[in-house]
């Protein structure tokens, strides 16, 4: 079974989102994305300054058993983006909700945040 922290926003294309106190959020795949990848062997990041409209692709994510693009969960502009999958891509399938977020985004519309999935319901879809 996977874990899906209560505190955090989901889509159906299994991103998460954490919402920071300086009004940005966060991004990664959830510990269900990982778990169907495999074992990751690299990750494309975006550059930060780059805008992304909800939807669209921001990244792949390479595994031993595929390849699969990244959407962003919501408009915004790349603020940061971690450095540390470069070398060690590993830490999305160690920790996909701390060590493992990929992005940190400035919100174009911080009420988009509400059309993404709670717990329960992106649950009822990862299981």
């Amino acid at each position: 079974m996977s874990d899906i922290p209560a505190e955090l926003k989901y889509t159906k294309e299994h991103e998460w989102l954490q919402l920071l106190d300086d009004g940005t959020a966060r991004i990664g795949i959830t510990d269900y994305a990982q778990q169907s990848l495999g074992d990751v062997t690299f990750v494309e990041l975006p550059n930060v300054g780059d805008t992304f409209a909800k939807g669209e692709t921001f990244g792949v994510v390479e595994s031993v058993k595929a390849a699969s693009d990244l959407y962003m969960p919501i408009a915004g502009e790349i603020v940061a983006v971690n450095e540390d999958l470069a070398d060690a891509p590993e830490r999305l399938n160690d920790t996909p909700y701390e060590d493992g977020w990929i992005i940190q985004v400035k919100l174009e519309d911080p009420n988009e945040v509400e059309d993404l999935l709670d717990a329960g319901a992106y649950g009822e879809i990862a299981g």
